[in-house]
């Protein structure tokens, strides 16, 4: 080998040496592995009356035991709150029924667990209106908050059942803050989203109710708890005590009208950023305007749900209710207590 060979050798050799050094000594990357601090077991809500067992879980366990258990994560809009989903940054979310369906349908590893909510959904028409019916809404345009959204499934089953033909309405897609505004301006003849929005146009002396969901479809469920697979199989426990928690949550809503007002202040203020005024006048009136307890996963339920989906091409019917539903979470009925807890301002 020549000398120039032999020093290009070496210092080869010293700047691996050197290299080997610092990746060790600065980088750290040849150090005995240590597990990475656990991530936060994160939840998606929108601030709706549908998602309010939510941060009610929340507030209500940081102050009885000083930890949550989990952290909720506010959206404003379904899209982002999917593919938070979809990217793994949510491992739970609350989420609209038939799209959680759908999303197990293209394959997203995505199980319902439990319920939000019974209930908590109007129609809302301006109050100068000539829509006093069901079949008043021909030729009209009814707003909904997405084409996944229950609330059009609702309007689907509403005009069905009152002898009114699909096409015979325009159906158009808005967000659901827009829609009190939309009202306010005739941009539209009806709206139909979660709660408070519907109310908030009522509240504000715009707005008139055609009709609450519990008077068209009995016990509606709008949104459900989903969780991933991985997460699942990985955090069983966490997500045992979630669904546990907001068992305990919607009793403890439906357990006292003072109980609803309290959530009414803290959610407002502390997770919606909306005025407590409305959220207090959506949770009672009238006080079976939204429900929190029956919240198990019925199958008959969810089957009504997958034949409008499929008749209005929401779902294409490659999916059961096994694949996309886990019932092992559900806790019996008589087996949850209410926190015995109260709110103090």
């Amino acid at each position: 080998m020549t000398s120039g060979k032999r020093v290009g050798l070496a210092v080869a050799l010293w700047l691996v040496l050197i290299s080997f050094l610092h990746a060790t000594l600065n980088l750290g990357v040849f150090a005995p592995h240590k597990p990475a601090a656990s991530a936060p077991f994160r939840v998606g809500f929108i601030p709706v009356t549908c998602h309010l067992t939510c941060p009610v879980t929340d507030f209500i366990n940081r102050h009885l035991s000083g930890e949550s258990g989990f952290e909720p994560i506010r959206f404003q809009a379904w899209p982002e709150l999917k593919e938070a989903f979809i990217s793994g940054y949510l491992p739970a979310t609350f989420i609209l029924a038939p799209l959680a369906m759908r999303m197990r349908e293209d394959g997203v590893p995505i199980k319902i667990v439990y319920l939000g909510h019974r209930d908590g959904t109007a129609m809302v028409v301006h109050k100068d209106s000539q829509i006093y019916r069901i079949e008043d809404l021909r030729g009209k345009t009814i707003a909904v908050p997405n084409r996944f959204s229950n609330q059009k499934l609702l309007v689907v089953k509403a005009l069905k059942d009152h002898g009114v033909p699909l096409d015979e309405v325009r159906i158009v897609e808005m967000a659901p803050p827009d829609m009190p505004a939309a009202i306010f301006s005739k941009a539209v003849d009806a709206v139909t989203s979660g709660e408070p929005y519907m109310g908030q146009a009522e509240l504000d002396g715009y707005g008139r109710v055609l009709y609450q969901t519990k008077d068209v479809w009995p016990d509606f469920i709008s949104c459900v708890l989903a969780v991933r697979e991985d997460a699942i199989r990985e955090h069983r426990e966490t997500v045992q005590k979630l669904v546990d928690g907001i068992a305990r949550s919607g009793k403890w809503l439906d357990q006292t009208m003072d109980h609803r007002m309290e959530a009414a202040d803290f959610v407002g203020q502390y997770y919606y950023n909306q005025n407590p005024r409305l959220l207090r006048f959506v949770l009672s009136k009238p006080p079976d305007r939204v429900k929190y307890t029956n919240l198990a996963l019925r199958k008959n339920d969810f089957l009504e749900i997958e034949a409008l989906a499929k008749a209005t091409g929401v779902l294409k019917g490659k999916v059961t209710f096994e694949d996309y539903a886990d019932t092992s979470f559900v806790p019996a009925e008589n087996s949850m207590e209410p926190y015995a807890w109260d709110y103090q301002k």
